[in-house]
């Protein structure tokens, strides 16, 4: 069956890719067969020439018009009256794609702890093989931020003329110390909750809540929390900074699974562009489409220099700054800024 054909006439459609063919990973693992839950919005238009190719941060899904809701959708910068938009669940994600609960087809049971190691470059073959599969030769733009804007550099190189824009948001060509200090701590967490290492679905849960906990001071700035979660009262304890951070670790908890986590957070980790292909700099080098990388004045994370670096080593490159107190999420959150940037980006064309 034709799936282009079956959702030509769909405004928003959720399918799966079945891949019965193995998946040779970078670890030298491999993985038999794979699914992946992806969602598209909008039509192709008649030269296929109008797709724009989300990929999503690290507890993020397919449905893109729900979390990047700012800039995609009606009246929006990507709107699918006049783009066609596809958002894939990334490999090790548990929206719908095969991850550490899913079945291993050789033992029948869940994977849980045996869930073989993904890199950036991993995720991005898996997204070729998507691409191939729906007959899109060409892509008018592949985006992302984060981890998302990691796999699409990764893809970015070996897709070469097949990509015409490669927008990279709050990134990087490799993994600094930083960030992989960063989600050592939160794994670190996941291990100390004593159901970690068990075989269920809600193993190391209360351990992701810490996790999650730390990974949003590395998100935000403290001037966000200075202006957002600051106190008028006197207090010894029970702090606004306190609740929110609990909060954000309970409504995580309750979307994700620390299997996922605990997978994703390592194929950030492992993100180096430049192995087995001669160093960051000569990688950067092959990419032929135009990148823009937008780096965020605040953010803590994924400094706003690793992403002047990208636009100064690869051929055709330009880079923006949003200015923001949010921090590293800001690329999900200062859509009119985001929106300006790509207007102007787009107009260098």
């Amino acid at each position: 069956m034709n799936l282009i054909s079956a959702f030509a006439d769909l405004t928003m459609t959720t399918e799966i890719f079945e891949s019965v063919d193995p998946l040779h990973l970078e670890s030298g693992e491999v993985i038999k067969q794979f699914q992946i839950a992806y969602t598209t919005y909008g039509q192709l238009n008649s030269d296929r020439s109008n797709v724009i190719w989300v990929v999503h941060a690290l507890t993020g899904d397919s449905k893109a018009a729900e979390w990047w809701n700012g800039l995609i959708g009606e009246d929006k910068f990507f709107d699918p009256a006049n783009h066609f938009i596809i958002c894939a669940n990334l490999l090790g994600s548990n929206y719908g794609s095969t991850n550490p609960l899913s079945i291993n087809p050789e033992s029948g049971k869940p994977y849980y702890y045996d869930f073989p190691q993904l890199t950036p470059r991993d995720l991005a073959l898996s997204l070729e093989r998507l691409r191939n599969y729906l007959q899109l030769d060409q892509i008018h733009t592949l985006i992302g931020g984060s981890l998302g804007g990691q796999v699409a550099l990764e893809w970015s190189v070996t897709l070469g003329q097949r990509l015409k824009n490669a927008v990279i948001l709050a990134s990087t060509a490799k993994s600094s110390p930083w960030v992989i200090g960063f989600n050592e701590t939160q794994r670190m967490a996941i291990e100390s909750d004593c159901t970690w290492g068990e075989k269920r679905e809600d193993a190391g849960l209360k351990g992701l809540e810490t996790a999650r906990a730390i990974a949003m001071l590395s998100y935000r700035h403290p001037a966000d929390l200075r202006i957002k979660q600051s106190e008028n009262d006197e207090k010894l304890d029970g702090f606004k900074a306190s609740s929110y951070l609990r909060y954000q670790g309970q409504k995580l908890a309750k979307r994700f699974n620390a299997l996922s986590y605990w997978a994703l957070s390592k194929a950030m980790d492992s993100h180096d562009l430049g192995r087995n292909r001669g160093g960051v700099e000569a990688s950067l080098a092959q990419i032929e489409a135009r990148v823009l990388t937008v780096g965020v004045n605040s953010d803590l994370l994924f400094l706003p220099e690793e992403s002047q670096f990208i636009s100064q080593k690869v051929r055709r490159g330009t880079y923006k700054e949003i200015q923001s107190t949010a921090g590293h999420d800001a690329f999900l959150i200062e859509f009119e800024q985001l929106t300006y940037i790509l207007k102007s980006f787009y107009l260098e064309n």
